[in-house]
């Protein structure tokens, strides 16, 4: 079962879907045809890219006139940033209490 968590790393794995995002994020939206104009990347690979970003609910797409426009979805992102930082603060516990307990066996040895 994929996750949104595991589609935001997929997407985020890319350096440039990485750059589309801040891209869009700079000029708030953006269509694919001007995103191509920024990058050495063809239309349709743009596309696709977007289509990946748009998987994981890092983009959004709105129609106006005769292009589609690309805005950046942050929640997704946020969601995700929010599960790293409790992982991390979960190891932090974990290391702490390794690490006092090595002083302490530390400690004890001196003792003897």
């Amino acid at each position: 079962m994929t996750t949104a968590t595991d589609r935001v790393f997929v997407a985020l794995a890319d350096p440039t879907r990485r750059q589309l995002l801040e891209i869009i994020h700079r000029q708030t939206t953006c269509s694919a045809s001007a995103l191509a104009r920024e990058l050495p990347v063809s239309r349709q690979a743009i596309v696709k890219h977007l289509a990946v970003l748009a998987e994981a609910d890092l983009v959004g797409s709105e129609r106006r006139g005769r292009e589609i426009v690309f805005d950046v979805r942050p929640e997704t992102l946020v969601a995700t940033a929010s599960w790293m930082t409790s992982l991390a603060a979960t190891w932090d516990a974990r290391l702490t209490a390794l690490k006092a307990a090595a002083e302490a066996k530390g400690h004890e040895a001196a003792v003897m």
